[in-house]
């Protein structure tokens, strides 16, 4: 079954690319705003033999990577306080209610006086945008907590942190997990954004000087770059939740089909 979905997966992307090649040749679309795939491997090709090119794909790693990982902790942490301090999350409620659906674009302005185009502003976005990913599969998945292991936990004795060692973190682990796979999508793509429109250091400025240079196959190229990465994280992302829910009936499940 698996090999017949990667089967239909690369005819699938082969007839893309097929279109991409023709398409642009016939006419159909002008080639100086929609270059042939073929132009746009041979600009890709030549990225990838600029040293330029790998620093600003560093550049972006780096920004996401790091955003990513303030926002994971400080999610998981805001999270289990809130879950375990009851008037706390009554206190705080009206808050996330309020800064949760802020898109994380509209605090460019304010990362900009802050940072410029330092690395900081793009940390500013990633972590924004997605800690809230974070704090809300945490917040759903304690809620999911069966109340029985709870009570049978106070019963034994357990005390608050023992209780959501053994008892809470199971239970919110696969929603974490799906908090982090989301939460890094989030992150490559506030990360690109905070370059592609402050400027800051990465695949994004690089994919604007294209645009403004008028390079046009070298920044479709970038663009491909761009969604490579995307791709190969949301493998990584799933990799790493599968194997950290191998104990999970959903994952078991999964690879027994």
């Amino acid at each position: 079954m698996r090999g017949e979905n990667a089967a239909l997966g690369a005819a699938g992307l082969a007839g893309f690319l097929v279109l991409g090649e023709v398409i642009p040749r016939l006419g159909l679309v002008k080639q100086e705003y929609f270059p042939p795939v073929s132009r746009i491997a041979e600009a890709l090709g030549t990225e990838v033999g600029d040293s330029a090119f790998w620093t600003a794909l560093g550049d972006t790693l780096t920004g996401w990577a790091l955003g990513l990982v303030i926002a994971v902790v400080a999610g998981i942490v805001v999270g289990v306080l809130l879950s375990v301090v009851p008037y706390l999350r009554e206190a705080t409620a009206s808050t996330i209610e309020f800064l949760r659906p802020i898109p994380s674009v509209a605090l460019i302005p304010l990362a900009v006086l802050l940072y410029g185009t330092e690395l900081q502003s793009v940390l500013l976005l990633v972590v924004y945008a997605a800690f809230w990913q974070i704090l809300l599969q945490v917040l759903y998945g304690v809620r999911d907590v069966d109340p029985v292991a709870e009570e049978t936990a106070r019963s034994y004795g357990l005390g608050t942190w023992a209780r959501v060692r053994h008892v809470m973190w199971p239970s919110a682990l696969p929603y974490v997990m799906t908090g982090v796979r989301l939460a890094a999508a989030v992150a490559l793509i506030l990360a690109i954004t905070a370059e592609l429109v402050i400027g800051a250091p990465g695949l994004g400025a690089r994919i604007a000087v294209a645009q403004t240079s008028q390079a046009v196959p070298e920044m479709y190229a970038l663009v491909v770059v761009t969604g490579l990465l995307g791709l190969l994280i949301n493998i990584g992302a799933r990799t790493v939740e599968r194997r950290a829910l191998a104990w999970h009936q959903s994952v078991r499940g999964e690879v027994t089909v």
